[in-house]
């Protein structure tokens, strides 16, 4: 457990902590985002909370397949989450966050307090004590059981190994690597060179690993980044940080600055800031959650940065589109989130095989809308963080077929799929590092002038 978080995580009685992360396995269970479930957390709780959570999703597969094969009959909801969430603390993956014999015993007092029953401790005592008794012989015993083996749904790993047949054990394994803290630099502060010697000075290890990212050496808090409070830095995956560029075409034929720019599905408003970062144009953020949108307008402020914001669906550019075409449009479609599981370890147990074929319908839908408001000669950028070919090539191949031919869409020089290992980090992104940058894809597609 090395997120920051795991500092927090033992300052409060580990009993408590556990429960609280007990609640937060039943809420992902039961549909909820761990963004969400953790907001039910009370503050002083959430730092461990949150970084023991993300320690038990990761290795949930294993553990859930544990605690099937040491109680077949499940306990109460409540009491099974907690036993499910110390057999994947104790499973032997790296150093453990705490020691056994603490696991067991603050385990077993959390249990005594989950409404499962006055032998709710004594089972989760039993249960746990077994399991590292019998430890060798039940880990080997789960060697050909593929969820437990790969912590992913089967689906899951069916999926990835179909698109990727000879990468899906090493994206299967990324997965559960700890992502590093990629910065970018505002470039109208400053550069990452300067930040890098900046940091430095400081006493905070950090290297640049692109044209405008950091790679800081180990995470910190946001409001500890040197910066980050006065707008010069934010937080962006090296991966995220490609399409600003991509857009507005650097090092090829580049939009001029005051361009009318479309960023469709703006929040959080990363990719937003980051092309008003690198030129003046005239952006519409758009965003179908006022929610949401707010965060867009936080984003801004911090950066001290403007652009018009609007409510909207932008697959419904009748309810909300003024006429006017724009000159670029960023569509960061909503995906699975497959590229960015490290960053997001609920998302794997969130999805469902159906929710691919759904995405891709709604990818098609927004693509289809947004192509005609663009100007003859313009360019779309369509991008998702996901590694699954259905919401990448695949979903780019179809609006080809329905748009390009002898018709007014053509494939520029783009990405792809950049997958979230070392040795994949695609052309202006980081370097091959000890893990890689996020899973993403990226489709620049042009507009023909006829």
């Amino acid at each position: 457990m090395t997120e920051p978080a795991a500092l927090a995580a033992k300052s409060l009685p580990l009993w408590r902590l556990l429960g609280h992360t007990a609640d937060a396995l039943q809420a992902v269970r039961g549909g909820h985002s761990l963004t969400d479930a953790l907001a039910q957390c009370p503050a002083d709780a959430r730092p461990g909370t949150q970084a023991l959570s993300f320690h038990v999703l990761r290795w949930l597969g294993c553990a859930q397949a544990l605690r099937e094969r040491l109680a077949p009959r499940a306990p109460p909801p409540p009491v099974d989450a907690l036993l499910t969430c110390a057999l994947a603390l104790l499973w032997p993956a790296g150093p453990p966050p705490y020691s056994e014999h603490t696991l067991v015993d603050q385990a077993v007092r959390a249990a005594r307090l989950r409404g499962g029953g006055r032998g709710s401790g004594p089972f989760v005592n039993a249960v746990l004590r077994r399991f590292l008794r019998e430890r060798e012989a039940l880990v080997a015993a789960l060697t050909d059981d593929a969820p437990a083996r790969w912590n992913h749904p089967a689906w899951w790993i069916a999926r990835l190994r179909g698109d990727w047949p000879e990468q899906w054990q090493a994206l299967l394994a990324a997965d559960n690597q700890h992502p590093p803290l990629t910065l970018r630099v505002n470039a109208r502060r400053t550069d990452a060179h300067a930040y890098v010697a900046r940091l430095e000075a400081q006493g905070i290890a950090a290297r640049a690993v692109g044209a405008q990212a950091v790679e800081l050496g180990a995470p910190r808090p946001v409001l500890q980044i040197p910066g980050f409070a006065e707008g010069e830095v934010s937080v962006q995956d090296a991966a995220a940080q490609l399409a600003a560029p991509l857009l507005i075409g650097l090092g090829g034929a580049v939009l001029a600055p005051g361009a009318r720019v479309l960023d469709a599905c703006a929040a959080p408003g990363g990719k937003t800031a980051h092309l008003l970062e690198l030129a003046e144009f005239d952006v519409l953020a758009l965003d179908h959650d006022l929610a949401r949108l707010a965060r867009v307008q936080g984003t801004l402020d911090r950066l001290r940065l403007t652009a018009r914001l609007l409510a909207g669906d932008a697959g419904d550019p009748a309810a909300w589109w003024d006429g006017v075409p724009f000159d670029a449009i960023l569509l960061d479609a909503p995906c699975s989130a497959s590229g960015i599981v490290r960053r997001h370890p609920d998302v794997r147990w969130l999805r469902r095989a159906s929710d691919i074929a759904a995405l891709a319908k709604i990818q098609a839908r927004l693509l289809d809308a947004l192509w005609p408001l663009l100007v003859p000669g313009g360019r779309l950028l369509y991008c998702t963080c996901s590694v699954f070919k259905a919401e990448g090539q695949d979903q780019i191949d179809a609006f080809l077929q329905r748009h390009g031919g002898a018709g007014p869409a053509r494939l520029l020089p783009s990405p792809g799929h950049l997958l979230p290992l070392p040795d994949n980090a695609g052309e202006g992104a980081a370097p091959a590092l000890g893990v890689g940058p996020d899973g993403f894809f990226y489709a620049l597609l042009e507009k023909a002038t006829r």
